[in-house]
């Protein structure tokens, strides 16, 4: 019987989705991990459930958070980003 090779996998679902997620903002592009690690996943389950700029401060990084933060954006547009970003990459975050 073949082990499962979780190399071969990862390297498969990055094939198909890319390393990296993106949105624009009036023309300001920011990307988003298409795979979440440990350490992300951790960082993630340690905020509040309605810290949603922890939310993205974690998954954006901290210089793309900076550029992020300086644009007038509303509560629908991070739904939609968030709702966009899940649905493409089978991430649900910031749900419920």
């Amino acid at each position: 019987m073949a082990g499962f090779d979780v190399g071969a996998a990862r390297a498969q679902r990055l094939e198909t989705l890319g390393r990296s997620w993106s949105f624009s903002i009036d023309g300001d592009t920011f990307t988003l991990p298409t795979e979440l690690t440990r350490k992300t996943a951790r960082a993630l389950r340690e905020l509040d459930d309605n810290d949603v700029d922890g939310l993205l401060r974690v998954l954006l990084g901290d210089a793309q958070y900076a550029r992020f933060d300086r644009h007038d954006i509303t509560m629908q547009d991070i739904a939609a980003i968030m709702e966009a970003y899940g649905k493409e990459t089978g991430l649900g975050l910031g749900e419920g």
